[in-house]
């Protein structure tokens, strides 16, 4: 079942799914252990460790995972989840409509130019699809520089480095007028 989709000139038609835990385990696997993926911290898990990581996540009320696709193939993983009750909670003041994201692009022998962008890009518009997000909050480790440059480069705006107990994390908030107007700037 396809949640949503957009076409980017350069990458093609995106879309984005419902996780299973179970059919994409070995997917996942290959993505979260790969050397890139080194931030998302799950380099020594087994596949049965991302089954039952996803089946947590998909199975808590405040937090759900996607597969986002590109022309039909899966190419990376999203996750949404409430900041007020995961993540950050304690570690910053929530407003109504903050929804926190976490993305990855699968690893791919032939890179296209462009492609994170286009992911990040489409992430961020399926979420603010939903009319009840106002915000989008985002808590990459601070030595994650390049998902610093692709954050800024949709709209986020640097908060404040927040302490979690697994890193240090450079907390980050996108507006739906923030993200409207990078788009734009891009665009022109």
């Amino acid at each position: 079942m396809t949640l949503f989709t957009r076409t980017d000139a350069r990458v093609g038609e995106l879309s984005i799914r419902p996780l299973d835990p179970d059919a994409d385990a070995a997917l996942l696997h290959a993505w979260v252990t790969h050397p890139k993926a080194a931030f998302w911290m799950m380099q020594d898990a087994s596949v049965a460790d991302v089954r039952a990581e996803y089946r947590q996540i998909t199975g808590h009320p405040h937090h759900d995972a996607y597969i986002g696709l590109v022309d039909g193939a899966p190419a990376f993983l999203v996750e949404r989840y409430d900041p007020a009750e995961l993540e950050l909670v304690g570690l910053y003041d929530p407003e109504p409509g903050d929804v926190g994201m976490h993305f990855l692009c699968g690893p791919s022998d032939t890179p296209v130019h462009g492609f994170t962008r286009a992911v990040i890009t489409t992430v961020m518009a399926f979420l603010f699809d939903d009319p009840a997000t106002r915000r989008v909050v985002v808590e990459p480790d601070v030595r994650n520089a390049a998902v610093h440059a692709l954050n800024a480069a949709v709209g986020f705006e640097v908060v404040r480095t927040v302490a979690k107990p697994e890193k240090d994390a450079l907390l980050s908030v996108c507006t739906r007028a923030q993200f409207q107007h990078a788009l734009a700037g891009a665009a022109a």
